[in-house]
């Protein structure tokens, strides 16, 4: 007689399922708790950065760069073209004001000179041969009013003597009237002459005048012309360092190009480049320091360049104070500008925290030391090495400042 079997209600198939679909269940939940509000996260306290909120001095700063230049350049331009005929110094030769540094040669110019001297000359000459006319006019001039004036008084004696011979009628009225009409002839020459002498003055002076004036035209002209053919040497405009001189025997130089530039090296000053942001709030006066062989120095901004070039202007500073021994022209510096003045402020060490925080919340560590949670925070101003706290911490508070990248949206830190 068959035993009837009964049918087992779960397989050993079933429960295997059964406890994949758990597992797997549980994993979301596991998932789900971990990228929820209120996730935890173990890290190793090794692998941050804690940093402790202090109250200290604070001043806003900039990070820049700057590039150390002479405190004068001035650039060398050929004045005229023409064909480098003789070097007298090399790039990097130390130069006295007015030393040599190349001579051009330009055969259109010479010629030009040459030209205006002649003119020169043969104005002069014109002007020499004029004068002795007008010299020999004048002296026509006056010869003639000498005898204009001798014959005015002949007359005048004649007519004065016949007027008192008529009167007592020892003469007739013809001869009277014949030396009154003489007498008042004479007069009239005497006028005229007087007249043409004095014109004749003022014409000689205006000419001479006008002679002078045109020689003197003239000869500005040629010392023009002496310049510019004396301009074909090229000379140091000031004592100084010779840089970048750009310029070799037989080359053709055109008017105008740059051939070099003279450095005065007696001081130097710091060119900085600065992002646009900040053009609003940089002026001259304003300070910056940097460190070099331990040492720190102080800069001030001397010139602003208000111009923007990609994204950034330029601003020139001087030394204050001491120099760095040793330094050279191209140098860089890192250099820290200020932006305010010095105050008292909460401070916290700048990190990586911000590039995700955004400078709204940070995790702040427990009194225990085993945790550190989310705090909601407002940062202020600023500079190389720390935030001012405006709100959310006190001091004395431990605070995780290194990069949260790797936490995620984690609510809490369990510090191992």
């Amino acid at each position: 007689m068959d035993v009837p079997i009964q049918k087992k209600k779960f397989s050993t198939q079933k429960i295997g399922l059964a406890i994949g679909i758990i597992a797997i269940i549980a994993l979301i939940i596991y998932v789900i708790f971990q990228t929820s509000g209120g996730s935890k996260l173990n890290v190793d306290r090794e692998r941050i950065s804690i940093s402790t909120v202090s109250e200290n001095v604070f001043q806003e700063n900039i990070p820049v760069n700057g590039i150390v230049l002479p405190i004068t350049t001035i650039y060398l331009d050929a004045l005229e073209g023409g064909r480098v005929e003789e070097k007298f110094v090399e790039d990097g030769a130390m130069l006295k004001k007015g030393e040599p540094i190349l001579r051009l040669s330009n055969t259109d110019l010479e010629l030009s000179l040459i030209n205006q001297e002649t003119s020169v000359y043969n104005l002069l000459t014109q002007m020499q041969i004029s004068q002795n006319a007008a010299r020999q006019n004048t002296i026509n001039r006056q010869n003639q009013f000498t005898d204009v004036e001798n014959n005015l008084i002949e007359a005048e004696r004649v007519y004065n003597l016949n007027k008192r011979l008529y009167e007592k009628g020892a003469i007739g009225r013809m001869d009277y009237e014949s030396s009154e009409n003489n007498y008042n002839y004479q007069k009239e020459r005497m006028k005229l002459s007087k007249q043409v002498l004095s014109e004749d003055t003022i014409s000689s002076k205006l000419e001479v005048s006008q002679a002078k004036n045109s020689y003197a035209r003239t000869q500005s002209a040629l010392e023009l012309m002496r310049k510019k053919v004396g301009d074909l040497v090229v000379r140091a405009p000031i004592d100084g360092q010779l840089t970048s001189l750009d310029a070799e025997i037989g080359q053709s130089i055109n008017k105008g190009t740059r051939l070099g530039q003279v450095d005065v090296i007696t001081g130097y000053k710091v060119r900085v480049d600065i992002d646009e942001h900040y053009i609003s709030r940089i002026y001259n006066g304003q300070t910056g320091t940097f460190v070099l062989n331990n040492k720190t120095y102080t800069l001030e901004i001397k010139k602003v360049f208000t111009q923007v070039t990609n994204g950034r202007f330029q601003v020139d500073m001087k030394f204050q104070g001491d120099v760095p021994e040793g330094i050279r022209r191209g140098q860089n510096l890192q250099i820290r500008v200020a932006l305010s003045a010095e105050k008292e402020a909460l401070l916290v060490a700048k990190g990586g925290f911000f590039q995700k925080t955004g400078g709204n919340w940070i995790f702040k560590v427990s009194e225990d030391g085993n945790t550190a949670y989310k705090v909601n925070i407002r940062l202020g101003s600023q500079n190389t090495e720390y935030y001012e706290v405006l709100d959310g911490l006190n001091p004395g508070d431990n605070v995780v400042t290194s990069s949260y990248d790797s936490f995620g949206d984690t609510e809490e830190l369990i510090l191992k």
